[in-house]
Parts: C-alpha cells; structure tokens; sequence
C-alpha cells in the first residue's frame, strides 16, 4: 500500500502575478535619466514646493520658467495647436490647443550638443481613461505626475500608452476617440506649428519663434 507523500510547498514566486511586459517597457525607458533630467526635475519640485503648488495654479507654468531663468537656464513657455483629420475630412476635423515648458541645455550624454527637455507638470492625467482596465491603470500608474525628457522619450512614452489605451478601450467595448490615438496625443508636444513664448534676458529677437523644436541655443547652461 502506497503511502500518501506530503504536497509539495511551492515559492511564493510561484505565486506571484507576472509584470505586464508593456509596463516593463515602459519602466524601461523611464529609467534611462540623464543627468539633465535629474537636475531639472529636482528644480521643479523645489519650485513647486516653493510656490505650494496644489495642481491648480493657473500661471504655474509662467512661473517654473521664470524660475528656471532666474537659476540660469533657457527655458520657455511652449503652446501648440493642430489640426487632426480623420476618416473623411469633412466629417471628422479637431483641433487642439496645449501648453507646456521646455528647457534647452547643453548636454555631456548627448556629446555636449543642445538638448530640448519638455516638461509637464500634468502629465500623467492626459492619458486617464474612462472605465480602464487593471493593466492599463498599472501602466497609468507607473507614468509620472511631471514629466521631464528628451522628444524622443516622449514619443516612446505616448507611443507605449496610445497603444495600450485602445486594448483598453477594445476590451471594454468602447471605441477609440480621435483624441486618444498616436498622432493626436504627440502633437500635444511635438506639433510642427508650436511658438515659444520666452521670458527675460532670453527673449529672442521676434519675440516668439514659430519652430520649438532642435533650436541652436547658446549660453546655455552645460549638464
């Protein structure tokens, strides 16, 4: 007669729920922080705490770039517009409007050339959801409240999240909005028709340069 054998206990890690591999991704890429970055987004919090900034300040973004040229730095106030056609143009035509700051340095990790960092202080909230999932609010979670990175960045960031939004929408049987997809999103930071409203002693000679982006920059602050 066989004796019954004791179960076997398992590992908790046995136990344990697997990451979602776009979150892993994600983590990934937010990981890879410059010194630039570092130091721009510890000025920000400071400021923030300086201001006591509670997410509903409405001249707060006027305020960080001031700020940030007071401690010299090159930073302006950046505001896009677009214009998005889907399907048929007639139809389906929205437009949009944002503002965020960017911040020109000099930096060692990319051989010393000009870097634009872009900074939003709202991040994490343009990319909320209704009724999302729990793999897209884990992705949601683990995006930061202020962003501060190269364009570059950003587009893997959005590209990550747009992506993950409609597997969240098509799960729950909704349709993806024109304002939820790739190309609308991006454009609220990388649109080709973007002004820089600058401030200070690096105002530019027209006052407002019609192209944010890759601006040759000098006496800029090297990281």
């Amino acid at each position: 007669m066989e004796s019954g054998g004791s179960p076997k206990s398992s590992s908790p890690e046995a136990h344990k729920p697997q990451p979602n591999p776009t979150t892993s991704t994600l983590q990934d890429v937010l990981m890879m922080v410059t010194n630039s970055e570092t130091l721009i987004l510890d000025k920000i919090l400071i400021y923030l705490k300086e201001m006591g900034f509670t997410g509903e300040e409405k001249n707060s973004k006027i305020i960080i770039v001031l700020m940030l040229i007071r401690d010299g730095f090159k930073a302006n106030l950046c505001t896009t517009s677009w214009l998005t056609t889907f399907e048929r143009p007639s139809l389906f035509e929205f437009t949009g409007e944002y503002k965020f700051v960017d911040v020109m340095v000099m930096d060692m990790s990319h051989g010393g050339e000009a870097v634009r960092l872009i900074v939003d202080m709202d991040f994490r909230s343009q990319f909320e959801l209704a009724r999302p999932t729990s793999t897209y609010l884990e992705l949601l979670i683990s995006l930061p409240a202020i962003f501060v990175g190269t364009e570059e960045k950003l587009m893997s960031v959005v590209s990550l999240l747009c992506s993950a939004a409609k597997q969240s929408l098509k799960e729950r049987g909704l349709k993806v909005p024109p304002w939820r997809k790739a190309k609308y999103m991006q454009s609220k930071w990388l649109s080709d028709n973007c002004k820089k409203i600058p401030f200070g002693p690096f105002m530019y000679l027209n006052g407002i340069s019609d192209n944010c982006k890759k601006i040759p920059i000098s006496n800029t602050r090297g990281l």
